[in-house]
């Protein structure tokens, strides 16, 4: 009969010859090298961060063109103040911008349940909610609640709205 230790020796053996056999094959898209994502780059600007983040809450020709100019900005995220951060797709969401949302979407920006919300994605929403029930009251940028993200979606959201309102999200 094989002991306790030999079998944890034998399941760790074979734990390091899968991690280094995985290590060995270029991962989809890029370098095996797991620290060739954690080598030093210098941070974006952080006014270019801010203009960016700004100019997603009304103005899509800017964002088109900055993204252009530097497509790093796609998911920065802009800290207000007391840890208020907001990403681009974020301002989109609370002020209603389809457009801006949905350019930024086409481009792989993070989807969220606020930005769900407002563009009436009813099934993301409800199942997101369906997991994580607290959600219903959880605040997005600016402390923004999800019925606000909803109204913003306007008639395109409207089942959102109504199922938010049924659950008794704030």
């Amino acid at each position: 009969m094989i002991s306790n230790t030999k079998k944890r020796r034998g399941f760790l053996k074979a734990g390091i010859l899968l991690a280094g056999s995985y290590m060995s094959f270029p991962a989809v898209g890029g370098s095996a090298n797991p620290t060739n994502l954690l080598q030093h780059k210098e941070p974006l600007n952080p006014e270019l961060v801010k203009e960016f983040v700004a100019k997603a809450h009304k103005d899509l020709d800017s964002v088109k063109m900055l993204l252009e100019k530097e497509p790093n900005l796609l998911n920065v995220a802009w800290d207000w103040g007391l840890g208020d951060f907001e990403t681009a797709i974020a301002g989109a969401g609370h002020m209603g911008r389809v457009d801006i949302a949905e350019f930024l979407l086409s481009k792989g920006a993070r989807m969220d349940v606020f930005v769900a919300a407002m563009l009436g994605k009813l099934d993301i929403v409800k199942s997101t909610l369906e997991a994580f029930p607290q959600l219903k009251y959880s605040k997005g940028p600016h402390g923004i609640m999800l019925l606000h993200h909803a109204r913003q979606g306007k008639e395109n959201a409207k089942p959102v709205l109504d199922y938010l309102m049924e659950i008794g999200a704030t």
